[in-house]
């Protein structure tokens, strides 16, 4: 039992390094979506290949594996659903396979959220859809909801989960600093727009 946090953690990085985006474009004929955009594995820059199904799917699935990592290992104890969530969110954004170059883990954020603390999911998403229609931009829609959740989290739910999400939105923010520097630039692209 004192090796299951760990054991748990590494389940949860195995699954979500699974790089969906990559898997995906390539399988339909795309070539490799880091070559793109922003070079980028995640949902965002799938969408700069102009197909909105692809984009879909890889938001749908790199979200499920968080989910996924959440609630296999929660059943074993609760516990051990934050450890894999948190694997999860670690495997997307440096996946072994690739050599720990991955996305930028808002779309297994929201999956870990998700498995952990439903209600909250619906926050994020009604926050980052606010800010993306408003504004176009959807690493400013990311962070923004990034920053909200762990404070809604404080007051509404355990230490633990609040904790947690504290930690991965501090890495979302760092995995966005590029972002945050062409948005202060105003050089960012926007939602839909080819690179």
């Amino acid at each position: 039992m004192v090796y299951s946090p760990v054991l748990a953690l590494v389940f949860g990085y195995l699954l979500g390094s699974i790089p969906f985006g990559l898997l995906i474009t390539r399988a339909a004929g795309l070539g490799d979506v880091r070559n793109i955009g922003s070079g980028n594995i995640g949902a965002t820059n799938v969408l700069r290949t102009g197909n909105k199904g692809l984009a879909a799917a890889t938001l749908l699935l790199d979200a499920l594996k968080g989910t996924a990592a959440v609630l296999i290992a929660g059943r074993f104890a609760p516990e051990l659903g934050l450890w894999a969530g948190f694997g999860a969110f670690l495997g997307h954004l440096f996946p072994i396979w690739l050599g720990f170059k991955g996305g930028k883990g808002v779309a297994t954020y929201l999956g870990v959220l998700i498995g952990l603390a439903w209600q909250m999911a619906l926050i994020f998403a009604v926050v980052w859809l606010a800010v993306a229609f408003l504004f176009r931009f959807s690493s400013l829609a990311a962070l923004t909801a990034a920053v909200v959740v762990p404070v809604a989290l404080y007051f509404l739910s355990t230490q633990q989960i609040a904790g947690l999400f504290a930690a991965m939105s501090l890495i979302v923010i760092v995995k966005h600093r590029a972002n945050i520097a062409r948005l202060l630039a105003g050089t960012e692209g926007k939602i839909g727009a080819k690179e």
